[in-house]
């Protein structure tokens, strides 16, 4: 009996701790998120004064940003990644050791890019994800892969009612092997981007940079090219186009070649925009593998019904929609392109203070909204033309045709 109540009395009292060390890890993680933000604050006024030629403030800044911050973002960090803190610190102990021995600013540009990784990596690890990050991953690579999919699908579509109607079905088998030519380069494209980033001789924010910035350009250029041609005669009077000067070639290759071109275009992109997408993502890598399998499966049903049933499926609100998605995503890729080339030392960086501007990091990662004035002017900027973009191709230039309907009675009554 005697035995059982001790049991007892340790059980109460264990169930008594329990709800205080919960509460205490939360304490220690959003410590720990409050004294990374400080650290990396310091750690950016050491360059500042290093390349000031300050090298004594420059290493007492960042002897502050190490002992007297990251040290308390190392108690909740051990638990879930001893091996960052022990590299973080290796870079902290670089760029001080660096300081002191008043190394170049070029060797001390580097040290601080390591120190900086390490304070992001950290951030990533005692971050939360919620619920707004992975459904953003998961939206955006749900949106790269069925829109340039349906686009794909469109294409075959048309390709092969063109071949139909040219009384051409003989040159089904190459243009399907020129399919199926795109899609085994697509995914060797994949394969060599992704060799080229991991081996490429420059630093990764510089590579990071490159990337979105590419994709920023790319996905603009699609974007307004696609509404161009949203209306499906434009569309099929393009390629019909070309299925006329394959079957004027006749020859085997030539439909080889345009079915080849039809759907490597799209492949292209899509590895272009989901490598620029992954590097943004880093700790929602299951997000966007499941926004790619569900699109995947969503443009399965819709080649079925188009190719196999030959349904007419509202594919001009889909695509709308895609391209409006894509170009937001343009938007945060052009923000984390300016903050990559801050993260490099190219680009100034001015600090903005406003809360909505420092959303949690893997949202700020995937917005592209990061607290500088100028990565948020270059965003602004690039918003203001898509909305311009839109209302002329949406308003301006519909007004304009009804205005040159109008008037076309009245030129040929004059004449």
């Amino acid at each position: 009996m005697r035995r059982l109540i001790v049991l007892t009395s340790l059980a109460i009292v264990a169930l008594a701790l329990v709800p205080g060390a919960a509460m205490a890890k939360p304490d220690a993680l959003e410590r720990g998120r409050q004294e990374n933000a400080i650290a990396k604050t310091l750690v950016d006024r050491s360059l500042a004064a290093a390349k000031a030629g300050d090298y004594a403030r420059a290493y007492q800044l960042a002897r502050t940003a190490y002992l007297d911050h990251y040290e308390y973002v190392e108690i909740p960090l051990r638990l879930r990644d001893p091996n960052l803190v022990l590299d973080t610190e290796f870079a902290f102990a670089d760029l001080r050791n660096d300081l002191e021995k008043r190394a170049p600013i070029d060797v001390i540009r580097a040290d601080v890019r390591d120190v900086r990784a390490g304070i992001l990596d950290t951030d990533r690890a005692i971050a939360e994800k919620g619920v707004a990050a992975p459904a953003i991953a998961f939206g955006f690579s749900f949106s790269i892969l069925f829109r340039e999919g349906v686009e794909a699908v469109l294409l075959i579509a048309i390709l092969l009612g063109s071949l139909a109607a040219g009384r051409a079905s003989g040159y089904r088998r190459p243009l399907s092997v020129g399919v199926l030519a795109a899609l085994g380069a697509t995914a060797v494209t994949w394969l060599l981007t992704t060799l080229v980033i991991d081996i490429a001789p420059v630093n990764r924010e510089l590579m990071e940079a490159i990337t979105a910035l590419l994709a920023v350009a790319v996905l603009v250029f699609v974007s307004f090219w696609l509404v161009a041609r949203i209306d499906q005669r434009r569309r099929m009077e393009f390629m019909r186009a070309r299925v006329a000067a394959a079957i004027a070639a006749g020859s085997a290759g030539a439909f080889a070649a345009l079915g080849f071109t039809a759907v490597y275009r799209e492949g292209f992109e899509t590895v272009l925009f989901y490598q620029a997408l992954l590097l943004f993502a880093q700790g929602l890598e299951l997000w966007v593998a499941l926004g790619a399998v569900v699109a995947v499966a969503a443009l399965g049903a819709v080649a079925y019904a188009i190719l196999r049933l030959g349904r007419t499926l509202p594919l001009k609100p889909m695509l709308l929609t895609g391209a409006s998605i894509l170009l937001l995503l343009s938007v945060a890729f052009a923000g984390n392109a300016v903050r990559s080339l801050q993260g490099a030392d190219m680009v100034g960086a001015t600090p903005v203070h406003a809360s909505w501007a420092r959303p949690p990091v893997f949202v700020a990662e995937l917005t592209g909204i990061h607290p500088t004035r100028e990565s948020l002017l270059v965003q602004a900027v690039l918003l203001a033309v898509f909305a311009a973009g839109a209302l002329w191709t949406f308003v301006g230039l519909p007004a304009r045709q009804r205005r040159r309907e109008r008037l076309a009675p009245t030129e040929v009554t004059a004449r």
